[in-house]
Order: C-alpha cells, then sequence, then structure tokens
C-alpha cells in the first residue's frame, strides 16, 4: 500500500549493507594490494579511495544496527503506521 510518505517512513536492509560492504572491502584491499605488487599506483590509489569510502559506509551500518530495532527492524517490530489522512 503506499501512502505517499515513503521517503520518511523508508527501512533499509541493513544486514544487506552490511554484507554488501564486507565484499566491497575485501575486494578493495585485494585490488589495493594486487596493483601495488604490479607497478599501478593510480590503479592502487583509487582502491585505496575506494575503501576509506567502503569503510565509511561499513561504520555508519553497524551505528545503524547498533542503534537497536527502530534503525533495524525485525520480525517482532510492526511496520509503521500510514500517516494520517490530511484534515
Amino acid at each position: 500500500m503506499r501512502t505517499g510518505s515513503e521517503p520518511v517512513t523508508a527501512r533499509s536492509a541493513l544486514r544487506a549493507r552490511l554484507w554488501l560492504c564486507a565484499w566491497g572491502v575485501a575486494w578493495t584491499v585485494f585490488g589495493t594490494v594486487v596493483f601495488v605488487l604490479v607497478g599501478r599506483p593510480g590503479w592502487a590509489a583509487a582502491c585505496g579511495a575506494l575503501w576509506l569510502i567502503v569503510m565509511t559506509d561499513l561504520l555508519l551500518v553497524v551505528r545503524r544496527i547498533r542503534q537497536g530495532p527502530h534503525y533495524q527492524p525485525g520480525r517482532g517490530v510492526p511496520p509503521y503506521r500510514p500517516p494520517d489522512a490530511p484534515p
């Protein structure tokens, strides 16, 4: 059911983002190491910069998960109620 307030009541799949960040960390570290070993400093720097972005996202996701069920609702947390109709 669409209520028109989805940006306000939207939820993020934080556990999926957590695993995608972990996957991104693994690949960026691998890419950085490989590009350093083959002598491509530009690509190694690009992978290192991407690693910083992925780590920032990972830290934000972990912070949101630790804030509790309001930010990471599970089966025991009911969905948000639709906003009341305008008067």
